[in-house]
């Protein structure tokens, strides 16, 4: 151990003896690390225990910025637990599902009581010692409960403290930044703002009052035990974009980073010139190290998943005022009476049905069977006398019956193996995501209708919900092959072949309504006819309506009820070419402005490779 690193640990061993009965440090140099080092993975893990800086330091031994002296950046927060924050983890659930993400997601509830600030790695303990005293001081005065008032504006939704509370907590934050100064020679800026627990900032405007409404059901009446945590952050990250890995990524590659569930990445947008489509360069949180990495590995993280807790100082716990009367004498602070919670049997559920709005969701059909063996997939699989086999595990393992035989499905093509998995796996994830759909519309096309099928089935609506098939969102027939419009099944062949569909809806445009090659604005007319119809169908209705179409059906399907112009057929095009299987979007009616709006869709994409066909003969020997 070098004489400068000898001085360190002393002068560290020094300040704290009697405050620590062994020394974390001791076992990392006894292994061999160098003080420093040992210091930096210790700050790096919280420090919690030996072992895990240890660990730390095996799964950093080639980042190559493991001696710079770069300390990491902390700051003091106050948080609550108990019944409150089960709460506001509940309001960001929802606000999340229905609102979409925004910026208060990347980080969970709490008052900002001191902004980051940096201290070196061999006085963190004394850091710690800064945050027990203050704690300690101010633990007498503390309130027993924190009065929040919620405040609304078009880009901000929060609680604020009052005015008096806000002084004893203030009063905390500044004795932490003093000792701070003094025992870790920390420069530490104490929050002088008004004091607030944000619910969501900088979202969408027209989601402002949903968002009040999911908000009053967070009563700030509930009982919580308030922490003040000290988190750090890697100060080189801050302005990265944080990725979480999803799958294991071995290397093909020297310049690749090793991916395990879990991981976390930071990527710089501004540095990605060098990586290739669908690849990106980022750091990784479990090594250090530099490399490329497939990006749909991995999905968008919030800003503090990699922040480590290092040390918390809990103040006393508040009465619940929903015990009766010592409660209501409890929740008296400065000669006010605090509001009592809502009844008990407040719940997410009742929340709900209070916004409950009609919502359709426009989801595209699952792979196609043409999709993946081309246009001359019908002479693949069927025999000279015109029945069906399989040749592959990917093509279904049966066929609908139709009237006039097997030719048909030429160009009307069933759903894929694959196209069956994806929509049952978007079926799943709507029944997770709790959302209700209480009507199903499909265009004509079997792939459409089997989507639909598959969806329902996972949902458990297969026998209460029928299908309604309506041509008028086919797709625009210009892009059919042929001359003539497809022979699409009648509702009588989808019925045989065991389909829930509808016989007495009456569609807005008939079957034989559809005209080969028609003129773009025509295909828009059908479409914007047919939403209409569709979302009037039954007006008194709320819940979800489930459309399923084509991938153009996501552009021309919503764009009348945003009320938006339509797109140029040329951009339509290019736009189509981009839209997965089981695309979807998402809107949600506002009828107190009297417009729909595009909203986050209730699940998540679905992202998969391919896979190409494999001849076994092809390892004989000789061939």
């Amino acid at each position: 151990m070098a004489a400068g690193e000898t001085q360190i640990y002393a002068k560290v061993s020094n300040k704290l003896k009697g405050r620590s009965t062994t020394s974390l440090l001791d076992p990392l140099l006894g292994m061999g690390f160098p003080a420093h080092t040992a210091l930096k993975a210790l700050a790096a893990t919280g420090r919690k225990t030996a072992a895990e800086a240890s660990d730390w330091l095996h799964c950093h031994c080639n980042d190559p910025s493991l001696d710079d002296p770069i300390p990491q950046e902390y700051a003091l927060f106050l948080c609550p637990t108990g019944p409150l924050l089960d709460k506001l983890q509940e309001f960001w659930r929802e606000s999340r599902r229905q609102c979409a993400k925004n910026r208060a997601h990347e980080v969970f509830p709490h008052i900002t009581l001191c902004d980051f600030f940096t201290c070196e790695d061999q006085k963190l303990e004394c850091l710690y010692e800064a945050l027990k005293r203050a704690g300690d001081r101010t633990l007498g005065a503390f309130p027993s409960a924190v009065p929040l008032v919620l405040h609304s504006s078009v880009s901000y939704l929060g609680f604020f403290v009052n005015d008096s509370t806000a002084d004893i907590i203030q009063e905390f934050a500044v004795m932490f930044a003093t000792e701070a100064s003094i025992l870790a020679d920390c420069t530490v800026k104490p929050c002088t703002k008004q004091l607030h627990l944000t619910l969501a900032h900088k979202f969408y405007p027209h989601h402002q009052r949903t968002l009040e409404q999911l908000a009053r059901a967070v009563h700030p009446g509930h009982s919580c035990q308030w922490t003040a945590s000290l988190y750090s952050r890697d100060m080189r990250f801050v302005h990265y974009q944080t990725l979480r890995v999803l799958f294991q990524y071995k290397p093909q590659n020297m310049d690749e980073l090793t991916l395990s569930p879990g991981d976390y990445i930071f990527v710089d947008p501004t540095q990605q010139e060098e990586a290739s489509e669908g690849w990106v360069i980022g750091i990784s949180q479990q090594t250090g190290c530099r490399g490329f990495l497939p990006e749909n590995y991995t999905e968008r993280a919030s800003e503090c998943d990699t922040w480590v807790k290092h040390r918390t100082y809990t103040f006393g716990v508040a009465p619940d005022p929903s015990s009766g009367k010592d409660g209501e004498a409890s929740s008296r602070r400065n000669g006010e009476l605090q509001p009592l919670p809502v009844s008990q049997s407040s719940s997410l559920q009742s929340l709900q049905a209070t916004i409950l709005r009609k919502s359709v969701l426009v989801v595209r059909h699952g792979e196609r069977v043409d999709q993946i063996f081309g246009k001359s997939w019908l002479q693949q699989c069927s025999t000279p006398d015109g029945k069906y086999y399989r040749p592959d595990l990917n093509f279904p393992r049966s066929l609908p019956r139709r009237s006039r035989g097997i030719k048909d499905f030429e160009n009307d093509p069933p759903l894929s193996s694959c196209g069956i998995f994806q929509s049952r796996m978007a079926g799943e994830a709507l029944l997770d995501s709790g959302i209700r759909i209480t009507s199903v519309f499909t265009s004509p096309a079997l792939r459409c209708v089997q989507t639909a099928k598959h969806i329902l089935e996972e949902l458990k609506l297969e026998k209460k919900i029928k299908i309604r098939v309506e041509p008028g969102i086919f797709e625009w027939t210009k892009w059919e092959a042929g001359k003539t419009t497809p022979t699409l099944m009648t509702l009588e062949e989808l019925k045989g072949a065991n389909f829930n569909v509808s016989m007495d809806y009456r569609p807005a445009f008939p079957l034989p309504s559809l005209l080969p090659a028609e003129r773009y604005e025509d295909y828009l007319h059908r479409c914007a006819v047919s939403m209409e119809q569709m979302v009037s169908t039954r007006p008194q209705d709320v819940g979800v309506i489930l459309v399923v179409g084509h991938g153009s059906a996501l552009d021309s399907c919503t764009r009348p009820l945003l009320g938006l112009p339509p797109r140029d057929c040329t951009v339509l095009t290019q736009l189509v070419r981009k839209i997965p299987s089981l695309g979807m979007c998402f809107l949600e009616e506002n009828k107190e402005e009297g417009k729909w709006e595009l909203v986050n869709p209730p699940v998540k994409t679905l992202t998969h490779g391919s896979n190409s066909a494999f001849n076994w003969s092809n390892w004989i020997p000789g061939n």
